[in-house]
Order: structure tokens, then C-alpha cells, then sequence
């Protein structure tokens, strides 16, 4: 209601107050005979007035009634005290958005469609939840401030009137905060949401301020911030079982057509991983549309997360053995180093080392094979010589320019973060015959930072002398016949993840053979039974694409370890059907179908 008819309500409910009878009903027994009194106070003094049996229920209605309106008049008078205070916001030590100014903040967002992260909050505001804290958390890009935004627009008027939005700045502390957290209690709020609260710089060391006195009193916080890290270390120290966690780094396929309005594949595998690629229904920004701006978002996003949160956690003592690095302002660019190496392990891996990798040499064989136009272009570069550009292309500081030498252990303990951050994601390699120690493969959860820096050193590739006679129509083939490779790849990595997150129960998982293996295995304990699948980036389908699942000898393994194999499927980009009683998936078809 505006503020008129708030002040209109009041009023009417002055006048009924004032017409009911005030105070309460009391007994008495004299000589085994009960009598019932009206009891109330005036001028300090209690006074008692005889009612008689008859009119004794009417009488308790009345009181009962006037109570219920008293509670309603208290409410409305908190509400026209926060009119009251939006004129004398200045009082406020921190940037506090409530009533008209909050509306007009979130209704830019009206027409965005939601993430499916929305009811987690949605379940927690509405809960009956009161010594936690929310925290919604991840890298930039991925809709955090929407979301809260979203949550404020989906509330009824009365819980709107019930809500403020704090937007921390690096020159606010917890107790700012804390101050202004009392004063909206006082005036009624009970839904409160504070973004970027790791911009604070003793948010880690006493963050537990907002759980223990706040939420535990009835009012319901949602945190959001950018430095991912520093709630995760709060998590662990001040909100100790105080806080419930939700991730929004990780940007399913099925979110990303949905929410953006984009569909395909092969434009997930390019930009997937924000909500950022001015889509039908989204924002308008591209991230990963150069190797410049990924960097950019490298540093930024990443690295700096990393850094702020370290600097402020145990006041700056938990650097490790990257606290030289941090003193020598190299560490931002160490970090850049990590998730770079990280993304081209397949591609600086079959470059560095002569070109072993199954991606490149894959490309080669393609490349010869070739129906229309076969070359051995890619068996003539000079290796030595690519591999040296190779090598300063990915070293962001040259070594002789570097203080610290890079050292083994300061990608591991980076590796740690970026896990922590959920930007890396293990699947495991087995093998048959079985082994103890099982291989890792490095998934990111972000698929354009990836693709980004893949594209980067195939363009470098291209600008080796030997392809210096090709005219640019032939540069851009062998271009996109490499990139589709990678692509490839890169669709395997996002079904591992994607299927390992919609079965958590389930192990996940590639299986090698001694020739051979299957890109994906999903195998329940439970039901002592799994599905086996081969992945293919193409549209075309060749008996060759499920050899290994029609392997008497294979199957007759894989049961013997994994239980019974309910399901033999190609995930791949042309149209679902069956051939030769194996499955043909569609790839967006699987990663659009809520598992």
C-alpha cells in the first residue's frame, strides 16, 4: 500500500482500538461461587469492574479483537516509521535501498528468466530457518546480484515492505554494518540482503556477527559476493554450521538455454560458463570473445579472488608458499599461468612433447584422410621452433623477468583454490584390467575460458612457417578441422561433469581398455549396474562410432566390474534414433533432459 492509504489504515484503526475494551478478564472465588472481572490499568493505577456471566464471551471477543488489531496497528505504524526513515537515509552508514529506491533497483531485471538456483533462496527465505545465514557465491558473471534481485521482485507487497538491500563498498566494515542491521530490526525488517559482503575487510574474521544475533532473532540474510574463496573460508571458521552454501559458478547446458535464450552445443562449448553473451534473455556482454577478455576475467574473477580473500583471512597468514609470489605482485599473473596450463593440457601437451597428444595426432590423421582436400601440412611444421613460441606464449612472465621462480608447489596449492572456487572438477580414467592408481582428468567448469585459450594457440599454430603459402580460405579449414577436434573433447568433458552432477550417487567415470575404451561409464552401486557410452562431436554415424559397445569381450569386462548394462548409448549432434540396437542420442537432447 502507499503511503496514503498505510496513513488512511492507521486511522481506522485508531478509531476500532479506541471503541474496544482495553485490558483483560479475570476470576475471583467467593464462598465456592465464581465472579469475573474486567481488569485493566489506567493511570497507574489497576482497576477491576464486575462483568456479569451473561456477558462474559461477548466480553472476552471484544478483548480478544482488540488485540489482534493492536498487533496489526503495531505493524503498520513500523511500516510508516521506514516512510519516515527513507527520507532520512542518511543516517544509515552503509548504501541501504529500501521501499521506492529498492524497486526501482530490481525492476530492471523483470523480464530476465530465472536460474534454477532462485527456489533454493526462495526456500530458505520463506523457511522456518532462523540461526543460519544465506550465502549465495560465485565467480563473476553468473547472475549473483540478479538473482537476489529476482528473489526481491517475486516477494508480495508485505514482504517487500519487510526487506532492505545493502550494497557493501570496500570502505565499509562489520560494524557499519552491524549498526545498520540494528536500526532495521528496530523498524521492522526481517529480509535483508547484503551484496558483495567480502568487500569488507574483517567480513572472514567476524562474519558469524550476522548468524548468531541477526538470523538467530528472526530475520532472514542472504550474502552474495564475488570473492567465492572468502565465504568458503567463513565458512569453515566464523559460519561454522551457520550458513547454508549455494555455488553459482557452475552454469549448466539446460541453464544456458534456458535462462540466455541460446541454443546449441557448439555455442555453450565457445561462451558457456557466464551469463553474459547478450542473449534473447539476458545481459549483453560477452567474456570469452578474446583471448584479451578472457584474460582479462582471469585476473579479475580469479585471481584476484584468490588474492583478496588470502589477505584477509587469519589477518594475511595463510598465503603458504605463495606469499612471495603475492609481495612481488606476480601472483595474479602465476594464477593466470595455472588456468591456462590447466586448459591446454591436451593441446600444450601434444605440442610441447612433440605432438603426442591423441587430439593432435588425431588431426593429423584426419587431415591426410581427407576426402576432398587430404595434406600433410601438419607433419611438416617445424616442432622444435613451435614448440619454443609455444612455450613464451604461455609464460605470462618470462622466466628471466619473474623474482620467484615457479615452483611445483605453488601450482598445487593454486590447483587447491581453483577447486575450492569450483572451477576445476576431477573425473576419473579407469582401466581394464583394474588399477589402484586411477587417472585423473581436469574438467572447467567453465567452457568458453577454456575454448578461449584453446582458440588462442591454434591461431599461434596457424602463423608457423609452414603455413605461410596457404591462402586464408585454407587456413581457415585446417583452423576449423582442428577447433572441431577440440570441440570434440570438450563435449566429452562437459557430459562427464554435467551427468556426474545430475547423479551424485552414481560413480562416473571413462573406462580404458588395453585397445580402446568408453568415453563414459555411469555405474550404481546401489542397483549393481551401469550405462556405457561413446561420445561423438559429429552429425554423421558410422558402425565404427559403437564397435566398442557391441564387444562381446568388452561387455563381458565391464559387467563383471560394473554389474549389468542397462543402457549402450552414442551421445553426438545429429538426430536421436537406434542402429543395430544401439542408442543414438542427440547431445542437447541428454544435456537438456532434467535428470
Amino acid at each position: 500500500m502507499d503511503k496514503q492509504d498505510l496513513e488512511r489504515k492507521i486511522k481506522e484503526l485508531e478509531k476500532q482500538i479506541e471503541d474496544l475494551p482495553v485490558g483483560s478478564i479475570g476470576t475471583k472465588n467467593i464462598k465456592n461461587r465464581t465472579y469475573y472481572y474486567h481488569r485493566y490499568y489506567q493511570d497507574g493505577r489497576r482497576i477491576e469492574k464486575y462483568i456479569d456471566n451473561s456477558d462474559v464471551l461477548k466480553f472476552k471477543k471484544l478483548i480478544e479483537h482488540r488485540k489482534l488489531l493492536e498487533k496489526e496497528y503495531k505493524e503498520l505504524i513500523n511500516i510508516s516509521k521506514r516512510y519516515k526513515y527513507k527520507k532520512e537515509k542518511n543516517k544509515f552508514l552503509t548504501n541501504v535501498r529500501v521501499g521506492d529506491e529498492l524497486k526501482d533497483y530490481v525492476n530492471p531485471v523483470l523480464k530476465y528468466k530465472h536460474r534454477e538456483l532462485l527456489k533454493d533462496i526462495e526456500k530458505y527465505i520463506y523457511s522456518n530457518i532462523f540461526d543460519k545465514v544465506f550465502i549465495l557465491y560465485g565467480l563473476r558473471r553468473t547472475g549473483k546480484t540478479t538473482l537476489l534481485r529476482q528473489t526481491i521482485l517475486k516477494m508480495n507487497d508485505d514482504d517487500f515492505s519487510q526487506t532492505a538491500f545493502i550494497q557493501i563498498t570496500p570502505n565499509d566494515d562489520l560494524g557499519n554494518l552491524n549498526k545498520d542491521l540494528r536500526e532495521l530490526k528496530k523498524l521492522g525488517y526481517k529480509y535483508i540482503f547484503i551484496d558483495e559482503a567480502t568487500l569488507m575487510e574483517d567480513f572472514i574474521e567476524g562474519a558469524a556477527l550476522l548468524s548468531d544475533i541477526y538470523a538467530a532473532t528472526g530475520m532472514k540474510i542472504v550474502l552474495s559476493g564475488t570473492d567465492s574463496l572468502g565465504f568458503v573460508l567463513s565458512e569453515s571458521e566464523q559460519l561454522f554450521d551457520r550458513c547454508i552454501l549455494l555455488h553459482t559458478t557452475f552454469i549448466s547446458y539446460r541453464e544456458f538455454e534456458n535462462v540466455l535464450g541460446i541454443n546449441g552445443i557448439d555455442e555453450y562449448i565457445r561462451y558457456g560458463g557466464t551469463m553474459s553473451l547478450s542473449g534473447v534473455n539476458y545481459n549483453g556482454e560477452y567474456v570469452f570473445n578474446d583471448k584479451v577478455s578472457t584474460n582479462e576475467y582471469i585476473d579479475t574473477a580469479i585471481a584476484k579472488n584468490i588474492q583478496h580473500s588470502l589477505k584477509y583471512y587469519d589477518n594475511g597468514n595463510h598465503f603458504r608458499h605463495l606469499r612471495e609470489l603475492y609481495e612481488n605482485n606476480e601472483l595474479t599473473n602465476v594464477i593466470n599461468r595455472v588456468v591456462e596450463d590447466i586448459n591446454h593440457r591436451f593441446t600444450k601437451d601434444v605440442l610441447i612433447k612433440e605432438f603426442k597428444s591423441n587430439d593432435f595426432a588425431l588431426s593429423k590423421r584426419n587431415i591426410r584422410k581427407d576426402k576432398d582436400k587430404p595434406s600433410t601440412i601438419l607433419d611438416d611444421i617445424d616442432q622444435e621452433q613451435f614448440t619454443l613460441n609455444l612455450k613464451k606464449m604461455l609464460e605470462i612472465l618470462n622466466v628471466n623477468e619473474q623474482k620467484v621462480q615457479l615452483q611445483e608447489i605453488h601450482s598445487l596449492e593454486i590447483k587447491e583454490y581453483l577447486k575450492l572456487l569450483d572451477l576445476v572438477f576431477e573425473v576419473d580414467i579407469r582401466t581394464i584390467p583394474t588399477s589402484n592408481n586411477i587417472e585423473k582428468s581436469t574438467i572447467i567448469t567453465q567452457p568458453g575460458l577454456r575454448y578461449s585459450q584453446a582458440k588462442a594457440l591454434i591461431d599461434s599454430l596457424l602463423l608457423d612457417e609452414k603455413f605461410m603459402d596457404l591462402s586464408l580460405k585454407e587456413k581457415q579449414y585446417f583452423s576449423i578441422r582442428i577447433l572441431n577436434e577440440i570441440k570434440g573433447r570438450m563435449m566429452e568433458d562437459i557430459i562427464l561433469l554435467e551427468t556426474k552432477m545430475a547423479y551424485p550417487k552414481c560413480e562416473v567415470f571413462k573406462l580404458k581398455f588395453a585397445v580402446g575404451e568408453f568415453d563414459m561409464v555411469i555405474f550404481d552401486p546401489i542397483s549393481s549396474s551401469c550405462e556405457i557410452y561413446e561420445i561423438k562431436f559429429g552429425r554423421e554415424v558410422y558402425s565404427s562410432q559403437y564397435q566398442h559397445l557391441i564387444n562381446e569381450e568388452k561387455l563381458k569386462v565391464t559387467e563383471f566390474n560394473y554389474g549389468d548394462i542397462k543402457r549402450r548409448c552414442v551421445i553426438y549432434n545429429g538426430i536421436s534414433h537406434f542402429e543395430n540396437g544401439v542408442e543414438y542420442i542427440n547431445v542437447e537432447e541428454y544435456l537438456s533432459f532434467k535428470k
